[in-house]
């Protein structure tokens, strides 16, 4: 892997992408573009974090770095008959993107926050392949307790924002992500096999600070139940003020 050259953040603003990003950060990694590709509420989608992804925008804004969106017109809608076909189909219009920013960059790479997701890190890796550039997937295989530990150790502040498993209800929508809410997780995956960090859409999140981050964002919103699956429905989002700001 090189650390020279411009490396492109694959982003939704969930904790995972963020802590990819994070780390590249920390790596020396020249991150100068984040990538959304918004699969448009509501779809069901193979490769790319769904919900909230309209709040990417801000996010970057406090990170400092420049976005770059894929709209759900972008995406299209695969006419695929397998999971596989859909997954490859849905890859397309990231790939195309990355192509148009190699006529503008250097580029070297791509960053992911893939925990266990062979298919997706398999189709991302094919994809770095084909470009002729390197992944940097720093969550890939690892404890996905003692991630979720380090990000919180490191100062990462996330919103649960969708829940669809048994044993998460209502109250952990809009909840934060904290040492205690992990221990409740863990105790959900022994119980119900429950991924400690939502690996199988168990549920999503969006980080709402970090040490990478400028100005938190402040979120305000309604919570929508469906009987065994919910999410907040974000009515304002803001940059905020550090508490030590005036």
């Amino acid at each position: 892997m090189t650390e020279s050259g411009d490396w492109v953040g694959l982003f939704s603003g969930g904790k995972d992408s963020s802590w990819a990003l994070y780390r590249a950060l920390e790596e020396g990694l020249n991150v100068t573009r984040l990538l959304t590709v918004h699969p448009g509420e509501g779809s069901d989608s193979y490769m790319y974090h769904v919900p909230a992804t309209h709040l990417a925008s801000l996010a970057a804004e406090s990170v400092g770095i420049d976005l770059v969106e894929v709209t759900p017109d972008d995406l299209g809608a695969p006419n695929a008959t397998d999971s596989g076909a859909q997954g490859d189909a849905e890859l397309e219009p990231l790939e195309a993107a990355l192509r148009d920013l190699r006529d503008e960059l250097d580029l070297a790479g791509v960053t992911a926050g893939a925990i266990e997701s062979e298919f997706q890190t398999n189709r991302i890796q094919a994809m770095c392949d084909r470009l002729g550039i390197d992944l940097f997937a720093p969550l890939w295989q690892e404890d996905p307790r003692e991630l979720g530990e380090a990000m919180l150790e490191a100062g990462f502040e996330i919103r649960i924002v969708q829940v669809a498993a048994r044993g998460l209800n209502e109250s952990w929508l809009g909840r934060t992500l904290d040492d205690e809410a992990l221990d409740e997780l863990t105790e959900l995956e022994e119980r119900y096999g429950v991924h400690p960090l939502g690996e199988g859409g168990e549920f999503e999140t969006f980080v709402t600070d970090g040490p990478h981050m400028s100005r938190p964002i402040e979120l305000t919103y309604d919570t929508v139940w469906e009987g065994t699956r919910g999410r907040i429905d974000v009515t304002d989002a803001r940059l905020g003020e550090r508490k030590n700001e005036k």
